[in-house]
């Protein structure tokens, strides 16, 4: 049996090195990416107040990983969206279809408490697998 490499994937976010995590972690053809906030570059919040900006942000800085990782949004097999308001779910899969539609992903929606940040709306993680080459 052969053992898996594992790769992290940094979006270089300075906490990765504080707290000890990373944006993804891929281990052979699984990629898990965390719980991703809607942030720019700079960490500010993208979209105050507005939730189907702040999924669509969370996703394109889920879909830079998943590339990093070798992989894409095509290969996303689970999703986790993570609300402070559940009635904002609506416009949360809406932002999320444009991603998802033809992965077809299976998916988890729920209301928590607050994060870290009380302007982020929402927070989303992903599982995606790679396929084996045919």
């Amino acid at each position: 049996m052969t053992e898996e490499r594992r790769q992290l994937i940094s979006n270089g976010n300075p906490m990765e090195k504080i707290v000890g995590f990373s944006r993804a972690v891929r281990v052979g053809s699984f990629i898990a990416v965390g719980g991703t906030a809607p942030v720019d570059a700079q960490g500010q919040t993208v979209g105050v107040g507005d939730v189907f900006a702040q999924t669509t942000r969370c996703f394109e800085i889920i879909k830079e990983a998943l590339e990093q990782a070798g992989s894409g949004v095509q290969d996303i097999v689970r999703t986790r969206v993570l609300l402070t308001d559940i009635d904002l779910w609506k416009d949360a899969i809406e932002a999320r279809k444009a991603y998802c539609q033809d992965a077809r992903p299976v998916d988890t929606i729920m209301q928590v408490g607050r994060f870290v940040n009380p302007e982020w709306l929402v927070e989303i993680e992903v599982d995606a697998v790679v396929p084996a080459p045919s």
